[in-house]
């Protein structure tokens, strides 16, 4: 489902001769010749002049005094101010000399604002080949990311916003080969973030880990305007204008800018940053997707070379990337567009492709309607094992989580999964074991008597796929619930000590399925309960298994932990679970133990059967007691009524008011509570603390 960029192409140094990536001329140089475009244009190597001894060795003495050493903050803020003074017309040899650029990092860490503006400005006109450069890049995003330090602390902004203009200006005027540099691309990202206000790591790494979870409703989408509103306010037009000038200057080189690995990635934090602006956001969509402005014109976002283009691009690496986000911020009406004009009747090829298929489980995770689900489940539905077959599960996953988010065709995306993997005889006992073993399923070459395959890692995809299936109603995934029940003892033992497969069956335990079922799963553990409580994935599967279980299931849990109460308690989990559990509580007095977890439940279980959703209420009859009878809800409720009337019947004649009487009683109670929890010494706030 994740992918990472290719590292293959090493970076470019300042100093080195490379060919020019915008195919215009050098910086610095008139760019109002254009140059012939059949041939590529080398460019122009920067002559780095050699420091001077006397230079080097003060800044070694500069490194001695400050590095490592307690200074008083104002006189450290002397001392690298005055440091940075020396550098004065030589910040582009010495920012790019290895040795000198660490001391330069630390001088703009200690340095007044004054003093790292200063630099900045001065930094200006090179800042392209600084940029570039592998040591100058690091002291350049030194630079920007004390200067975000100084933007929350100081009032002087104007100091900040001038250092800011000219920086980008100098960029404009050549921005395709730092954008296209991959040293150069994280200074601009840096600088884009200073420029929103977002800290500047926050673009720097792909987090696929987060991008998966939203796909697949795991994880609440983030917000689509990320930006902080002090330092919109601070410079309000600053981002909007710079993207629109860099584009501008390479508007010859947007299909350069389009497949290149480090543009693609300054292209993705710009659109990133600007959502929220729907105006300036559509506009360099447009004008990356390469459509003119005729089209807008005549009412179409897009145009015919244009689509004729995307379908051709989106199987380039960097491309795919960059249409993942285009297609994750789009506005409603583009993002229909692209679906329905430019990638409809090609889902399938797009989803066989190696690089294209992120894009249609971006066109998935991001459908706005029904409509838009029938038309991706019209090419998609119907080719579950084929895309199983060539390893594309991440985009099954993601039209799962799309029928589940939309509701719908949500039972017939159940139904085509478990045909995909199941059919004949073998259904539908085999459907689970296929998907948590997906990949070694569909590449061994007897499928018909294939079998669970010991020593394998159970596959993440098909475990995500499970997990998404388990969050469904009940009566849309019997045969899932079949299946799951159907495993032999051993293999529901092995996959609670998996990662991936006790977060199956964690979910299975989660679920609204009725409560026998459930327990027809959890007794397949017995016997193996104390060793999953010390293990550290099968600790959260115990737990889940603990409150799923009626009272005997749960005494043979805790009996099967209570040897190992030392060895759990050295364990990250253990702890937890000893308080959890009660285990020293069962060790001491069974019987009340028992008592407790029993009028625990019973309490639980009816206050579910009187105020809980009518889905809950018609799992609470096998919850936890088989042999817990709780009154009629009809007696309950007049009980209810009687103690209402009496207790208010009661206030009237007293003068107490109404809310006083349970004050009192919620008073007495919690001081129940406390001496009850004494015991153990953990109140319920500090069992929160611990992660489950």
């Amino acid at each position: 489902m994740g992918r990472k960029t290719s590292k293959k192409h090493a970076g470019v140094d300042a100093d080195s001769t490379v060919e020019s990536v915008s195919g215009g001329n050098t910086y610095g140089n008139d760019r109002s010749r254009k140059p012939d475009k059949t041939a590529p244009v080398p460019q122009t190597s920067f002559l780095r002049q050699q420091i001077d001894p006397e230079t080097a060795k003060y800044f070694a003495e500069i490194a001695n005094a400050i590095e490592g050493t307690e200074i008083d903050p104002e006189e450290r803020s002397v001392i690298c101010g005055n440091a940075l003074e020396e550098t004065r017309g030589k910040e582009a040899e010495l920012a790019t000399d290895y040795i000198i650029s660490h001391t330069l990092q630390t001088l703009l860490e200690g340095c007044s604002l004054d003093h790292l503006c200063s630099f900045l400005q001065s930094c200006a006109k090179n800042i392209s080949h600084i940029a570039a450069d592998r040591s100058g890049s690091h002291v350049v995003e030194t630079a920007l990311k004390s200067l975000s330090y100084h933007l929350q602390e100081s009032e002087n902004h104007s100091l900040i916003e001038q250092a800011l203009i000219k920086i980008c200006k100098a960029i404009v005027v050549n921005p395709v080969d730092i954008m296209c540099n991959c040293h150069g691309s994280h200074v601009l990202r840096s600088l884009l973030c200073l420029l929103k206000g977002v800290p500047l790591e926050e673009f720097h790494s792909t987090k696929s880990s987060v991008v998966l979870a939203e796909r697949l409703n795991l994880r609440t989408p983030h917000a689509k305007d990320n930006g902080s509103l002090r330092f919109q306010q601070i410079f309000p037009n600053l981002l909007k204008n710079f993207v629109s000038e860099m584009l501008n200057a390479a508007s010859e080189d947007i299909s350069k800018l389009q497949t290149n690995q480090y543009s693609s990635l300054v292209l993705q934090t710009a659109l990133k940053l600007l959502a929220g602006n729907e105006l300036e956001l559509l506009h360099l969509i447009r004008v990356l997707l390469g459509s003119s402005a005729e089209s807008a014109n005549t009412g179409n976002l897009l145009e015919g070379k244009t689509m004729r283009n995307i379908s051709r691009l989106v199987e380039e690496t960097a491309y795919s990337h960059l249409m993942e986000v285009i297609v994750e911020f789009a506005p409603e009406t583009l993002y229909s567009e692209l679906l329905t004009k430019v990638f409809r009747k090609s889902l399938f090829r797009m989803s066989s492709h190696h690089c294209a298929n992120f894009v249609v489980q971006a066109l998935a995770s991001q459908a706005k309607s029904e409509e838009h689900m029938d038309l991706i489940w019209e090419e998609l539905g119907t080719k579950f094992r084929d895309l199983f077959e060539m390893g594309k599960s991440g985009v099954v996953a993601s039209v799962l989580a799309a029928t589940q988010r939309l509701h719908s065709h949500e039972h017939e995306c159940c139904q085509a999964i478990a045909a995909a993997v199941c059919t004949g005889d073998e259904f539908p006992k085999y459907i689970v074991p296929r998907l948590l073993f997906l990949e070694n399923f569909f590449c061994s070459g007897d499928k018909s008597n294939w079998s669970w395959p010991q020593g394998t890692k159970i596959h993440v995809v098909g475990s995500l796929i499970l997990q998404s299936v388990f969050r469904l109603p009940s009566e849309l995934i019997q045969i899932y619930v079949t299946s799951i029940t159907s495993l032999e003892e051993h293999h529901v033992f092995a996959a609670s000590k998996d990662p991936s497969g006790s977060r199956v069956i964690e979910s299975f335990l989660n679920s609204n399925i009725s409560a026998k079922q459930k327990r027809k799963l959890v007794a397949k553990l017995r016997g193996h309960f104390g060793e999953l409580s010390v293990h550290p994935f099968g600790s959260f599967t115990v737990e889940k298994c603990f409150t799923a279980s009626n009272l005997s299931l749960r005494e043979t849990i805790v009996s099967e932990m209570l040897p190992l109460q030392s060895e759990l308690s050295k364990t990250k989990q253990g702890p937890y679970l000893l308080r959890k559990l009660d285990i020293d509580g069962f060790a001491r007095q069974p019987d009340q133990w028992k008592s407790r977890q029993a009028s625990q439940q019973s309490a639980l279980k009816e206050f579910y059967a009187t105020f809980g959703p009518t889905e809950t209420k018609s799992l609470v009859k096998d919850s936890f007691l088989a042999d817990t009878h709780s009154k009629p809800k009809q007696e309950k409720l007049k009980d209810i009524r009687k103690e209402i009337e009496t207790t208010l019947a009661s206030s009237k004649t007293s003068n107490t008011p109404f809310l006083a009487h349970q004050v009192s009683k919620k008073v007495k109670r919690s001081k129940d509570e406390k001496k009850r929890h004494t015991r153990d010494g953990q109140s319920e706030s500090q069992r929160k603390k611990i992660k489950v």
